[in-house]
């Protein structure tokens, strides 16, 4: 056996061992273990104990901008408890919605110095005291440290623990060994019973019959044993039964539910649940005349409609919060292509003539390339679900190369669905689901793949749109910034500009360095709000005080000049500004700021130090505003930075704290010039990976 794999072999059975352990000293029924992958944008699960695999699927892959106990146990490092369903509903509606069941939950995260592994969760009864014991919370705690410990270890030896996208399943922990002394008399008993009996494990897998329930699901014993209770009794096939098995495994609490045979009768199920499975007695019903014979309501196991119904709702609410279109294949990925088993996905649309992918997962892109940018002239599957609006189906590499050699030709996979997307005027564009095996797309197959595109159609009309518009909007703003800084001679200069990651990936922050004779000009500022009207007022706001600033007016007088512009054309958003002037020959620095944070100054051998200018209003508020200056000294080896507070502001976190955490690393970084410094300041912050506001950042540093 290869060292490599051996290592990963060792460090996978102690992590299970962790695990096992925390369930057995909580008490807890289910437990999961997540880390961390796709530049810590994704959680992946790692291992699980006492989740069937129909539940699991769906959670294998979890965003980190997601709401739930998981996701901000490591987004704020802290030990996330929810006692209850109600609770979990008020805090997390998403998962409450998705997870509709009586539980409570422990979501901790696994973390080592400054580095965050991931998170893992312990599930009880919501019926256990709505406080975690200082036993539970204990046990939570050396567990988190062990779990790092040999995350942090395997990573250390070069042989880092990856999750391999598929769980490893750790056997349930029983709370007591069954006596075998009792089995036979056991079996007896349950023999005599004029009512069905019947134990499953947590894949619902039949590990006992008694004759009675074999002849009320229409089979026998020795046929029974050992089948999966779905593919044995077709008509059990239902959302609600599937419902009631899926909330006493998460639940661990006794439900019942109602099921009708083919021949038309009632039979009534109790679900008993425990850690290993759950036992079912069943029961005739009385009749009930107005209820008809229940038919089979899914076939095919592989795509069963119960399957992708139970991944509808977190699914469809996650869709109204995605703005963009690889947001949405991102969810598809998460929530449904592990259930359908789909491997690969694409969305393309028609533009300027030819095909145009505008969003993929799961497909290489050297295959991306052989498609992105095809003539429409040339005959694909995409370009005839576009013209046709109808979506076309491919079992095989075979079937594909006999009306598209082009597209089998360069498409390793085995089977396709081309699903036209509907748009707001017409077919928008195509949706490709691509299998790794060859597929024989049945009419259950086919109406699920066309139900699941219909349900993403709108959702993807919308942000093929928004697409357009933020595509406008940065080609906007990106004439607006400078393309690079002017050389001015003792002055070394770095600047940044980061987009935010939610919402509208364009803002109105700025900067700008103006060089005049022997002197400079620097500029940072914000104007409110996310949408090409900010980035076209923060035109008119650089514009403005670079004309004033070429004047000869100072920081204050420009401030005051650029004010009265904005008010004279009665725009609704305002604007903050920090204006620094710098002048080398006197090495001083004059400051004015309209409602901007203060700058940061590291003069040479000293500590960063916040300097504490004169605020006055922002731009557009006041017309009668002025803005004083400070002066402070700029000696040769000094440094200063500015920034716009999508650096440093956090929700409910202290500004004051955060500037004073920025002066910090000033002071920490000394030495390193501007453009290395200014990577270091983006980095610092928690939020810097998922950003609510855009980032601009300007680093002057006076040359000795």
């Amino acid at each position: 056996m290869p060292s490599d794999d051996r290592t990963a072999r060792q460090c996978a059975s102690a992590l299970d061992e962790v695990l096992g352990e925390a369930v057995r000293a909580t008490g807890a029924h289910i437990s999961v273990l997540y880390l961390m992958a796709d530049r810590g944008e994704l959680l992946l699960m790692d291992a699980e104990i006492g989740l069937p695999a129909q539940i699991a699927r769906p959670w294998t892959r979890v965003r980190l901008n997601a709401a739930a106990p998981a996701t901000v146990a490591v987004q704020q490092r802290r030990l996330v408890w929810v006692p209850d369903h109600e609770e979990m509903a008020r805090r997390y509606p998403s998962t409450a919605l998705a997870l509709p069941y009586r539980f409570a939950v422990a979501s901790a995260p696994i973390e080592s110095r400054d580095h965050v592994w991931g998170c893992w969760s312990l599930l009880w009864p919501q019926s256990r005291p709505r406080e975690l014991t200082p036993h539970e919370l204990e046990v939570i705690t050396l567990s988190s440290k062990k779990l790092a410990g040999l995350l942090e270890q395997a990573a250390e030896s070069g042989h880092p623990v990856r999750p391999a996208g598929r769980p490893r399943v750790i056997p349930p922990v029983r709370r007591r060994e069954p006596d075998p002394g009792t089995a036979s008399a056991a079996s007896d008993y349950v023999d005599r019973l004029r009512e069905g009996c019947v134990t499953l494990d947590l894949e619902g897998r039949i590990t006992f019959v008694n004759p009675m329930a074999a002849e009320l699901l229409g089979g026998d014993v020795t046929e029974l044993l050992g089948k999966l209770l779905w593919e044995v009794t077709a008509w059990l096939q239902e959302p609600l039964f599937e419902d009631r098995c899926r909330a006493a495994v998460v639940s661990q609490e006794v439900t019942s539910c109602v099921a009708h045979r083919p021949d038309g009768r009632r039979l009534e199920f109790q679900l008993f649940p425990d850690p290993t499975g759950i036992s079912l007695r069943l029961t005739l019903a009385p009749p009930d005349e107005a209820a008809p014979p229940h038919p089979p309501v899914f076939g095919a196991r592989d795509l069963s409609r119960e399957d992708v119904f139970y991944n509808f709702v977190p699914f469809a609410a996650a869709l109204t919060r995605a703005l963009k279109v690889q947001e949405i294949i991102d969810l598809f990925a998460d929530h449904i292509m592990p259930v359908v088993k789909v491997q690969a996905m694409a969305v393309v649309i028609a533009e300027g003539g030819k095909l145009k992918i505008v969003g993929s997962c799961g497909y290489d892109r050297e295959v991306l390339d052989r498609f992105d940018g095809v003539p429409l002239a040339l005959p694909t599957p995409a370009e005839r679900v576009m013209r046709t609006g109808e979506p076309a189906f491919f079992s095989s590499p075979d079937e594909l190369r006999q009306l598209y050699p082009y597209a089998a030709q360069h498409d390793r996979m085995s089977s396709w669905a081309f699903l036209p997307i509907g748009g707001s005027d017409g077919t928008a564009g195509a949706c490709v689901l691509a299998f790794d095996e060859p597929r024989s797309f049945t009419g259950e197959d086919r109406a699920g793949l066309t139900t699941l595109t219909e349900l993403i159609s709108q959702a993807l009309d919308r942000a093929l749109l928004y697409d357009a518009k933020e595509r406008l909007a940065h080609g906007l703003q990106e004439t607006l910034l400078p393309r690079r800084l002017p050389e001015i001679p003792r002055l070394a200069a770095a600047a940044r500009y980061l987009p935010a990651t939610h919402g509208v990936d364009i803002g109105g922050d700025f900067y700008d360095l103006i060089r005049l004779d022997d002197t400079a000009m620097a500029v940072i500022g914000d104007v409110q709000g996310h949408n090409i009207t900010a980035a076209a007022l923060m035109g008119q706001v650089r514009t403005a005080v670079r004309t004033h600033a070429a004047a000869g007016v100072g920081p204050g007088e420009a401030l005051t000049y650029t004010n009265r512009l904005l008010i004279e054309t009665e725009t609704e958003l305002f604007t903050s500004c920090l204006l620094v002037h710098v002048d080398l020959r006197l090495r001083t620095l004059r400051a004015a700021s309209a409602g901007h944070p203060p700058p940061l100054l590291r003069p040479p051998n000293a500590p960063g130090e916040v300097i504490d200018v004169p605020v006055g209003p922002p731009l557009g508020v006041d017309e009668g505003a002025c803005y004083p200056t400070l002066v402070v000294p700029f000696p040769p080896g000094a440094l200063l930075a500015l920034y716009t507070d999508g650096l440093v502001e956090t929700p409910r976190g202290d500004l004051d704290q955060a500037i004073g955490a920025l002066a910090g690393l000033l002071t920490g970084a000394a030495g390193r010039p501007p453009q290395e410094l200014a990577d270091i300041l983006l980095n610092h912050a928690p939020h810097t990976a998922q950003r609510a506001d855009d980032i601009a950042l300007l680093v002057l540093e006076h040359l000795v």
